[in-house]
């Protein structure tokens, strides 16, 4: 195996404002990667309407989750192997691809394909855009840039729903569904950032003459693949379903195969085993892991609480989660430019899973149907902050800690587990919400059933009587179950005396959730603590340091 082609430093390849043109291109691909990770969210259950494929659904989820995953580690072992522009220009294109399928299909078969082609260009945006920020930023600077793109992430995350109930809500635009442009807006935002990247972003040219690890990529994919559909769709399936058990699996062993073939391929391995022994990355992963858990928990239980609870409009929903951009925003400035000034990182770890364990400790005792609305907004905030403080800084650690020819893999990694805790902590809170609240608002209705009020308002002819309390009368009869609490778009039009137990029900699961979300990221403060107490620094001034211990040394551009 060669060695990788001597390059240029930042000052020689781009000049300032070059650089600043082409952050602007992958700002926009990061901004699309991520928004289509949310943007569906709200818009999902028009268009299943409109294509007569309801109860496939969530394989339109489900199928931009699996890829985009999965191709993640990919693309970072493949850009340090074929350099960054080409892997970045295809990924974009690819999500071109998917996107003008996805507005252009007929049927919720066709979404799900188009989803997955959207998902394989999007691994590629959210893995390469970091790591090509290292490749033209010195350090100095490169943990301020990442803190804005980190803010990007959390903005189109929060803007996703919002855009997407907007957009699904619009009868017809241009002479399309309104729907359809949940993914024909991607097309404009994807062309600019094409072209800038196309035009601007000039890397000396390379390729390392090195094996590809294809059993590696088909192992993960082994242990990926199934993983993620079982938490996405084991609360449908049943968990101890044939199909679900059947998936954990072959989960198991892919993932045993993994670790089998990553330690016979050595240093051409997808994602090499060695660079676990450094504890800066090994622990930056575990705990990119956990606090993606609590990042996608927070986002999914906000607005379930804001809509199910305080009876909001996705989009109203959407709109109060500004405040989590707002939180994630100074966060991740904050963090990045003390970082590019000091050179100190471990503190925002500490402080972020800190704030992140408080958020979710007084969200668990606060929450109840009848608090108010500048309560969860608050919480937002200090969730955005906590995210802001953790996300950017453990994505440099991890991409500082390891030897110049591995930075796409272990910036890369960054984001792969991520998003892996995301998958994880999204399917398993949405899980563990709707199997609480079928026995809490089962008691609630039970303890409501003795109040004279209550039973009052119930046995009111003219209230039973009331087309809106229709859906209302068959629950009360037929009882709270899961089945009967995964449609509840009649709630908050029923009569407001006899939701509440419904609603305080949903409350006090949401409560338990985020207690046990709080439990999790307050593992993460304790591992925090185990982040090595050493300052970043860059190997261009440096160059002895260029392959030493976790935290000591940056990755030279390529």
């Amino acid at each position: 195996m060669s060695k990788t082609t001597s390059v240029r430093a930042p000052g020689a390849v781009l000049t300032p404002r070059q650089t600043i043109t082409v952050m602007v291109g992958l700002m926009l691909g990061m901004f699309l990667a991520s928004l289509d990770q949310t943007i569906v969210s709200t818009s999902i259950y028009t268009i299943a309407n409109d294509l007569d494929g309801l109860s496939l659904q969530a394989w339109a989820t489900t199928a931009y989750l699996i890829t985009s995953t999965v191709s993640t580690p990919l693309y970072g072992k493949l850009s340090d192997i074929f350099g960054r522009r080409p892997l970045y220009l295809a990924a974009i294109l690819i999500f071109l691809a998917g996107s003008l399928y996805a507005g252009s299909v007929h049927s919720m078969t066709e979404l799900a394909i188009a989803r997955g082609i959207q998902g394989m260009g999007a691994g590629g945006l959210l893995a390469l855009a970091l790591t090509i920020i290292g490749d033209i930023v010195a350090l100095k600077d490169r943990a301020k840039f990442q803190g804005y793109f980190m803010s990007v992430f959390g903005i189109s995350s929060v803007l996703g729903p919002v855009i997407g109930g907007a957009f699904a809500g619009s009868a017809n635009i241009l002479g399309f569904d309104g729907w359809r442009w949940v993914f024909f807006i991607n097309l404009p935002i994807g062309l600019a950032a094409l072209a800038v990247v196309f035009l601007y972003l000039h890397l000396p040219a390379k390729h390392v003459k090195q094996k590809i690890d294809y059993w590696g990529a088909a192992a993960i994919t082994l242990a990926i693949v199934p993983l993620l559909l079982v938490a996405e769709q084991g609360r449908s399936w049943g968990w101890t379903s044939v199909s679900s058990l059947l998936c954990v699996g072959l989960g198991i062993v892919g993932i045993a195969a993994f670790l089998f073939l990553e330690k016979r391929a050595g240093d051409y391995a997808l994602i090499p085993l060695r660079l676990f022994r450094n504890i800066t990355f090994g622990l930056s992963s575990l705990l990119n892991f956990i606090i993606g858990i609590g990042m996608f928990g927070a986002i999914a239980m906000l607005p379930m609480y804001l809509q199910l609870v305080k009876g909001l409009t996705p989009t109203e929903a959407g709109l109060m989660m500004i405040t989590f951009t707002a939180g994630i925003l100074f966060g991740s400035i904050t963090a990045g430019r003390t970082i590019s000034a000091s050179g100190t990182y471990r503190i925002f770890p500490i402080m972020g899973t800190a704030i992140l364990t408080g958020a979710a400790l007084v969200m668990g005792l606060s929450l109840r149907a009848d608090t108010p609305l500048w309560v969860p907004g608050a919480i937002a905030v200090f969730f955005g902050l906590g995210l802001g403080f953790c996300m950017q800084p453990l994505t440099l650690a991890m991409q500082v800690s390891v030897p110049a020819k591995d930075m796409g893999v272990g910036t890369s990694s960054a984001a792969f587990f991520r998003s892996m805790g995301g998958a994880v902590g999204t399917a398993a809170f949405i899980s563990m919400l709707f199997a609480l609240a079928a026995d809490k608002v089962a008691s609630g209705m039970k303890a409501a059933a003795q109040d004279a009020g209550f039973l009052k308002v119930l046995r009111d002819p003219a209230v039973a009587a009331d087309p809106a309390n229709a859906k209302l009368y068959a629950f009360f009869k037929n009882g709270a179950s899961n089945d009967s609490l995964n449609d509840t778009s009649w709630l908050h039009s029923a009569n407001p005396t006899l939701i509440r137990p419904i609603t305080e029900g949903f409350a006090q699961s949401i409560d338990a959730v985020m207690l046990t979300a709080a439990a999790l990221t307050g593992v993460a403060f304790l591992i925090s603590f185990a982040l090595p107490k050493k300052k970043l620094t860059d190997p261009k001034a440096s160059p002895d340091a260029a392959g030493s211990e976790a935290g000591t040394a940056a990755v030279p551009a390529h």
